[in-house]
C-alpha cells in the first residue's frame, strides 16, 4: 500500500474550507451511522449518485425518484461507504488541500472542490448511463483537488509511507512523479472496468473526471503566483 503522509507544498494559517468539508463529511457519516439500517438505505439511495435516475426517467419514477432532481450530482460527495472510505478521502484532501486552499482563498477553494465534484459525477453519469448501483464518497472532488495541486506545486516532494507486510518504508518522490502515477492508475482501471460495472466497486470515472476538472479549473481561479516561495508553516 502507497499512503501520501506529507507534502512540501506551502501553506499558511488553518485552512478553513478543507477543515468545514472535513467535518461536513464526519457529520454526515456520524448520522448515517446512527440511522436504523433502513433509513440509511433511504438516506443513501435519495442522495446518492445514480445514473439510470437520469436516463430513465420512467424507471426512476417507478422506484420513487425524482428525475428532475440533480441535487445528487454534489450530495454524493458527502456520503461514505465506511470509515476507510471516509478516513482515506478526507486524509488526502487535509495533504493536498491545505496549500491548494492558501494559493486560491477560500471563496476560489470552495468553488473549485464544488465544482470538481460536480464534475466527477457527470463523468461517471455519462460513462455508466444505464447504472442503477449508488455512487457515494468525496474521491471524485478529491481527485479535482489533486489535479489542482499537481498544476500549482509540481515542483513539490511528497513523502510516501510503503508497507511491505508489517514493515514500513518511507520515500520521497516529486509530486508531479506521484500524481501522474495515481493518474494513469485510474486510466488503467477505468478503462478496464468499461468492460462492465466497475472494477472493485471503485468509481474510477468520477476520479477521472474530477482530477481533470481540476487541472482545468485551477488554471481559471488561480491568482497570480506570489513572488518567492512561502514557507511552510505548522497547521
Amino acid at each position: 500500500m502507497l499512503l501520501p503522509v506529507r507534502t512540501t507544498a506551502p501553506y499558511r494559517g488553518r485552512a478553513i474550507v478543507v477543515w468545514t468539508i472535513v467535518a461536513l463529511c464526519a457529520a454526515v457519516f456520524l448520522l448515517q451511522a446512527a440511522l436504523p439500517p433502513a433509513e440509511e438505505f433511504a438516506l443513501v439511495v435519495d442522495h446518492a449518485l445514480i445514473p439510470l435516475r437520469y436516463s430513465d426517467a420512467r424507471w426512476a419514477l417507478a422506484v420513487g425518484l425524482d428525475p428532475r432532481d440533480y441535487g445528487p450530482f454534489l450530495t454524493m460527495a458527502f456520503l461514505h461507504g465506511g470509515w476507510l472510505h471516509l478516513i482515506f478521502n478526507m486524509w488526502t484532501l487535509w495533504l493536498f488541500g491545505r496549500a491548494v486552499e492558501t494559493r486560491l482563498g477560500r471563496l476560489r477553494f470552495a468553488v473549485l472542490y464544488l465544482a470538481c465534484a460536480l464534475l466527477a459525477s457527470w463523468a461517471q453519469a455519462t460513462v455508466y448511463p444505464e447504472s442503477n448501483v449508488p455512487v457515494i464518497g468525496a474521491s471524485g472532488a478529491v481527485a479535482g483537488v489533486l489535479g489542482a495541486h499537481v498544476m500549482l506545486f509540481h515542483r513539490a516532494r511528497v513523502v510516501i509511507l510503503l508497507l511491505i507486510v508489517i514493515f514500513p518504508v518511507w520515500f520521497g518522490v516529486s509530486a508531479l512523479w506521484y500524481v501522474g502515477f495515481w493518474f494513469l492508475t485510474q486510466l488503467y482501471y477505468g478503462t478496464g472496468s468499461l468492460a462492465g460495472e466497475a472494477i472493485g466497486g471503485v468509481a474510477w470515472w468520477a476520479h477521472i473526471g474530477g482530477f481533470l476538472a481540476g487541472l482545468a479549473f485551477v488554471r481559471l481561479l488561480a491568482p497570480p503566483p506570489p513572488p518567492g516561495d512561502a514557507a511552510p508553516a505548522a497547521d
